[in-house]
């Protein structure tokens, strides 16, 4: 029988690693690399916010990635006036570090899947990197300082350009043996209902995903499908609280579907908290709608969970990376 892995706050991902330098920090960098924007952070020992940076992604560029995180890193510690010996770096990616091959996998961001990108970082950052989902970053963020703030289990969700999660219990992240813990978007959207089988194309190369629903691209992408009107998922969502008929309506399917995709986790997972992160965390209808529809699908008597909004808001991935540096 295999041990599930779990990864302790602040422990490293791999130690094996002599040829690099081994930070001791006087400054905590993190990086939140997104499939549009990379944002930076800087933490000094009293936990003071020194540095905060956002670039845009270099798009179907490996090397420019690469190039852009090193630039922000170097712009962090000049802002600190610290050596880079003195500067530790935290990175929450699209995807996560496959423990049998070191390549990244299942990134959204597609062009860094089947590259050694921690391993490259590190050669070009000349230090150790620890490096974790970005979903297991918010959930981190928000179970040490934020919303699930002393919270035992806490699922982190990232609404966003992609579909993702972490998993975070008494105070460690659960990745499991193949680092895919908490990979929640890349399940089959559950309790389908008629015209939801097999489900939209995934770019994982499967249907039905929960990404293929719950993304903000999919949200627009269904509500010009049957409504002919394209509009942004943030438009949707305040047409609806204006009492647009046809934006409620799709505001109501994608409810009831991340409900039920979030009472699945519940089965499995039973967090205290579920903090939803990535751009459509900022409909404020959802933390209204979701924990009554969610009641339904829990396998529970009078089932209890919390439903939150991240408290730092769209900095809490970068924050969390920092924080896999204790």
């Amino acid at each position: 029988m295999s041990m599930k892995a779990e990864t302790k706050i602040g422990m490293a991902a791999d130690s094996n690693m002599p040829q690099l330098r081994r930070a001791c920090p006087r400054l905590r960098i993190g990086i939140d690399l997104g499939g549009t924007k990379i944002a930076a952070i800087a933490f000094d020992r009293d936990e003071k916010v020194i540095f905060t940076q956002r670039v845009p992604t270099p798009r179907h560029d490996y090397d420019g990635v690469i190039q852009a995180i090193v630039q922000l890193v170097k712009a962090a510690e000049q802002a600190a006036g610290v050596e880079p010996a003195e500067a530790s770096v935290g990175i929450g990616t699209p995807g996560s570090i496959s423990p049998a091959t070191g390549l990244m996998q299942n990134a959204n961001s597609t062009w860094l899947n089947d590259r050694p990108f921690q391993a490259d970082l590190q050669q070009a950052l000349n230090r150790e990197v620890r490096m974790e989902n970005d979903a297991n970053c918010l959930a981190l963020s928000e179970a040490c300082d934020g919303a699930a703030q002393g919270a035992r289990g806490v699922f982190g969700v990232i609404l966003g350009t992609g579909v993702g999660g972490g998993m975070i219990f008494d105070g460690k992240t659960i990745n499991g043996r193949n680092h895919i813990g908490g990979e929640w978007g890349h399940n089959a959207l559950p309790w389908p209902k008629f015209g939801e089988m097999p489900g939209p194309a995934c770019w994982c190369g499967r249907r039905g995903c929960i990404e293929t629903f719950l993304s903000g691209p999919a949200l627009e992408a269904e509500h010009l499908r049957i409504t002919r009107r394209p509009l942004k998922a943030t438009d949707i969502a305040s047409g609806a609280a204006a009492g647009d008929a046809e934006c409620a309506a799709t505001m109501q399917r994608y409810c009831d579907r991340l409900a039920r995709a979030l009472a699945h986790v519940a089965n499995i997972f039973d967090p205290d908290v579920i903090v939803l992160g990535g751009g459509l965390s900022n409909i404020t209808q959802l933390y209204d709608i979701l924990p009554g529809l969610m009641k339904k699908w829990i396998f529970a008597t009078e089932p209890q969970v919390d439903i939150c909004p991240p408290m730092h808001g769209d900095a809490s991935g970068v924050r969390g990376a920092a924080r896999l540096w204790p």
